[in-house]
């Protein structure tokens, strides 16, 4: 009985001296990163003899490189964010000053348009009010009970419409017999209706061209937007990418030009048609005024006539 428990107490303490060398070697490997992974691995021997294996739980903590690619990407962000090539002022002013050549020429050319419509629109309003003013004045003056010849003297050094009236119909009165001549009414109003389209002619002078930018601005404008938009693809292609901030500032360029036609087109619409109202209210007037005249040649016949009987009693 005393061999057994002699041979169990000295394989006790060869697995115990043999399981401290094992534990050393594992102590002196380099493979453990820190040193708090050291002592699972001396531990682990002694409760399981398979515990070579434990260096394995290190590894994990290696793979650190992987972690750097998220970083890398706030910074290619901001670098294009910060593009010097890319334009930065996307005012109206900015933006016409980034734009093509053929652009920036239609832009100007609206802007040019815009102007002219402004000038015609406040020099026609200050000519019809004028005329239109001095033609009521002169109708009161023709609406009293006076000769032709003594309107024809009120008028003499008057350059308006109604003044031409009665200049012209005092001219054909002094070419005609107007006693005996049957036909003098009809010269009389052939006069009238010329004087009267020529003065019509005369304050319709400038209409035309706000009717031609009205109808013709939004397709101008229409036209640069088109030509900036190509460009805008063309840049596109050529810098092989999609992002908006390189298609932006082109399509808001172009779109500007699209934009300046609307500006140019509509004023030139609403200035046309109020223009056009107030001619055809001066026409009206110039209407008023020939039948005036042409009451005045039938009284003087009248009275004429009257004087005639009367002297042939």
């Amino acid at each position: 009985m005393t061999n057994p428990r002699k041979a169990a107490g000295s394989l006790v303490l060869l697995a115990a001296a043999t399981s401290l060398m094992i534990a050393q070697a594992f102590a002196q490997t380099p493979a453990s990163p820190t040193p708090s992974a050291q002592t699972p691995a001396a531990q682990a021997p002694v409760a399981q003899p398979a515990a070579p294996t434990a260096p394995v739980a290190a590894a994990p903590a290696t793979p650190a490189p992987a972690a750097q690619t998220p970083a890398s990407q706030p910074a290619v962000v901001g670098q294009t964010a910060k593009n010097p090539a890319l334009p930065h002022n996307l005012s109206p002013w900015g933006m016409f000053m980034g734009a093509d050549i053929v652009v920036k020429l239609v832009m100007i050319g609206l802007a040019i348009a815009s102007l002219i419509t402004w000038t015609i629109c406040v020099a026609k309003l200050l000519e019809l009010r004028h005329e239109t003013r001095r033609a009521k004045k002169r109708i009161k003056v023709l609406a009293n009970d006076i000769s032709l010849a003594e309107a024809e003297r009120d008028a003499r050094s008057g350059k308006d419409a109604v003044s031409r009236l009665v200049q012209s119909a005092a001219a054909e009165a002094e070419l005609s017999d107007t006693v005996n001549d049957e036909g003098f009414k009809e010269r009389v109003e052939l006069r009238l209706s010329r004087v009267e389209a020529a003065m019509s002619r005369r304050i319709s002078r400038g209409t035309g061209m706000l009717a031609t930018i009205g109808a013709t601005a939004p397709f101008v404008g229409l036209f640069g937007t088109v030509w900036g938009i190509m460009n805008s693809f063309i840049g596109i292609s050529e810098a092989h990418t999609t992002n908006l901030a390189v298609v932006a500032p082109g399509i808001a360029e172009a779109l500007l030009a699209t934009a300046m036609g609307l500006i140019a087109a509509i004023p030139a619409v609403v200035i046309y048609n109020h223009l056009v109202r107030m001619i055809t209210a001066y026409r009206a007037l110039l209407g008023d005024a020939t039948a005036q005249v042409m009451l005045l040649i039938s009284r003087d016949q009248g009275r004429r006539s009257l004087r005639i009987a009367r002297a042939a009693e």
